[in-house]
């Protein structure tokens, strides 16, 4: 009689714990697109498919390489880089870190605060990957190799809207 009462309690908890894991599963799938994301791996493969089957398209070898999201299929993500190349990676590659790659003719100047008259701490040349922090108004703070400053967004790929 124990038995009896105890296999359909645990098959009841059983089903509650799936239903309620399976809710978590699905709300992680169905993120708001666009979203930035940034690889979160040395290597990771573009492929021209959300599946292991399709051709690989692109290998990057840059972690902390920002990424737009724009498109969630299950396990992979349909993303766009900073060159504007478009295909699928694995979700489980990418962060929801913020980064930011530096764009632009020249190098860009890192300041000390957020404006145009601030003192310069340091120069930054195009294809320079960081972390991004806040962005007000047309600043960001902008972080480096444990070097951290303020760079002027319109030199950024990876801030803003996506």
């Amino acid at each position: 009689m124990f038995s009896r009462q105890i296999i359909p309690a645990v098959a009841a908890i059983g089903c509650v714990l799936c239903a309620a894991l399976s809710g978590v599963a699905a709300s992680a799938q169905t993120s708001e697109t666009p979203y930035w994301a940034s690889i979160s791996v040395s290597k990771v493969y573009m492929r021209v498919g959300p599946s292991m089957n399709y051709p690989i398209e692109w290998v990057y070898q840059r972690e902390g390489l920002p990424v737009k999201v724009l498109r969630v299929n299950e396990g992979w993500r349909y993303v766009e880089d900073p060159d504007g190349m478009r295909g699928w990676m694995a979700a489980r590659m990418l962060a929801r870190t913020r980064a930011a790659i530096v764009i632009g003719e020249g190098a860009a100047e890192i300041k000390g605060e957020g404006n145009a008259s601030a003192p310069l701490r340091w120069r930054v040349e195009p294809g320079v990957v960081g972390e991004l922090g806040e962005c007000t108004d047309s600043w960001c703070e902008f972080s480096v190799g444990g070097h951290h400053g303020f760079i002027e967004a319109e030199r950024l790929w990876g801030d803003g809207e996506p």
